[in-house]
């Protein structure tokens, strides 16, 4: 029993006609391991620096707990000032992670630091790209982003390790219905296949991404990701061309985001057993039907 994880391909450099032909359009996920070469940030930002810019900015705390059943996906176990933060994973191991955070939005000047790839592609949409930080062991759990975005997702001051998976696989990896997110119950990266058994056979990607290393990762692509360092990556996001996708993306972010707070807020743990169980009868169903 087991997943099949191959790596992730990678290259140092890529024109747009190569990039375009073979990884945009099928849609399929590669590293560039200089595309930040020529970036200022590439230098510039580390956790002193960072630090000294947004230091005493308060930040939202996220841990490895399973998510409280009443509560949005996205809610967070606590704060702290983002300099205290950096000192704690500078220190120490810890599972508190930083997502979703915009230091450029209280430091515009972080701006001039990076630069979209717009070489290879256009639609980038944010003008504050999110920023992630993570204690060495910390873990991102099992997901896709909701609003089907293709991500360009750089990383510095230390090591990440990455595992992607296809669309197809969703039902196979215990997709929570309603949501974009996989059953907590399992760990990917030691999953029990005999209390998990869809999982057995599903085929993945997998890298270590180093300071500097861009991760390209096509829209709906699932992601799971844990910190091997404390360190800090930037994304950068991008629509996909496909009308049907920004339907879907927009469908997400609107009804199907509301129905599930409501839902939660309701019935809390009630709803979420009812969740986790379809999700589970989803997983057996594909795997015996031999799917994707």
């Amino acid at each position: 029993m087991s997943i099949t994880l191959t790596p992730i391909d990678s290259v140092d450099y890529i024109s747009k006609e190569d990039f375009v032909n073979n990884y945009l359009n099928p849609r399929k996920p590669l590293i560039i391991r200089k595309a930040t070469e020529t970036w200022p940030a590439l230098q510039k930002w580390t956790f002193d620096y960072l630090k000294e810019t947004v230091g005493d900015i308060t930040v939202p705390l996220y841990n490895s707990a399973k998510a409280d059943p009443s509560k949005a996906i996205n809610a967070a176990s606590g704060e702290m000032k983002f300099g205290d933060y950096i000192d704690l994973i500078r220190r120490e191991p810890t599972d508190l992670r930083i997502f979703l955070f915009d230091p450029i939005k209280h430091a515009p000047k972080l701006l001039d630091d990076y630069r979209s790839p717009s070489d290879l592609m256009g639609g980038f949409l944010d003008k504050y790209p999110n920023m992630f930080f993570g204690g060495s062991g910390s873990v991102t759990f099992l997901h896709y982003d909701i609003d089907l975005a293709h991500i360009f997702h750089t990383h510095f001051n230390g090591r990440k390790h990455v595992m992607l998976f296809d669309q197809k696989w969703t039902e196979r990896l215990y997709c929570i219905p309603f949501a974009t997110y996989a059953l907590e119950d399992y760990d990917i990266a030691n999953p029990d296949f005999k209390k998990f058994p869809a999982l057995d056979g599903i085929e993945g990607q997998e890298a270590i991404l180093e300071h500097g290393d861009t991760l390209f990762m096509p829209t709906g692509y699932w992601h799971w990701m844990k910190y091997l360092t404390g360190s800090f990556s930037i994304s950068l996001r991008a629509w996909d061309k496909s009308w049907a996708i920004k339907a879907k993306s927009l469908y997400n972010l609107t009804l199907q985001r509301k129905f599930d707070n409501l839902m939660k807020a309701r019935f809390k743990k009630d709803y979420m057993d009812w969740k986790e169980n379809l999700a589970i009868k989803r997983a057996n169903k594909a795997l015996a039907a031999g799917k994707p």
